[in-house]
């Protein structure tokens, strides 16, 4: 689990089956002082309710899907948006 920021989102004409009605967005991984690290990444927002700009908390890989409860086991993604930060503190 990690914490990043949305930068935007994915509009696709075409989805694997096991994306279909759900929303990706971009997200910058943070390190703890919430300063940029690494690539961005495309993850899916399980929670339905993340946008630009929003501190979130994300699950990896096959942990990604499962907020979902879907019928099928796993789908593919990087990440998976599990919850919206309100605050943050950094000691």
């Amino acid at each position: 689990m990690y914490v990043g920021k949305i930068t935007g989102k994915v509009v696709s004409t075409q989805k694997d089956k096991g994306l279909e009605g759900l929303k990706l967005l971009i997200v910058q991984p943070l390190a703890n002082d919430l300063k940029p690290k690494g690539k961005q990444i495309i993850a899916i927002d399980t929670i339905k309710q993340a946008g630009e700009g929003d501190i979130v908390y994300l699950a990896k890989s096959g942990e990604s899907s499962l907020p979902l409860k879907l019928d099928q086991e796993l789908i593919p993604s990087d990440a998976g948006i599990v919850g919206i930060i309100d605050y943050y503190h950094n000691e």
